[in-house]
């Protein structure tokens, strides 16, 4: 679990750097999209064919995902603080 989470930060944070910009949230909001990013990676690869059962999705995936999940989550902010 703590593996988990290290690796996390890591994706988060390659993520945040391949999208630059203000975010809010700290080291948990990046740990937090780079673990959902890669299991959304893997959920992904499952669905395509990419991956089998009980198989981990591979760093370069698992930062699209994070990539992925950092881009909807700026568009789901941008929309909430947005006033008319």
């Amino acid at each position: 679990m703590i593996w988990a989470l290290v690796i996390g930060l890591v994706v988060g944070a390659v993520a945040k750097l391949l999208m630059p910009g203000k975010d809010p949230g700290g080291i948990i909001v990046t740990m937090l999209i780079g673990v959902i990013g890669s299991m959304l990676a893997n959920w992904i690869g499952l669905t395509v064919g990419w991956y089998q059962q009980n198989e981990a999705p591979g760093f370069i995936a698992s930062v699209l995902g994070s990539v992925l999940l950092l881009w909807g989550y700026r568009a789901m902010l941008g929309r909430s603080t947005r006033t008319v």
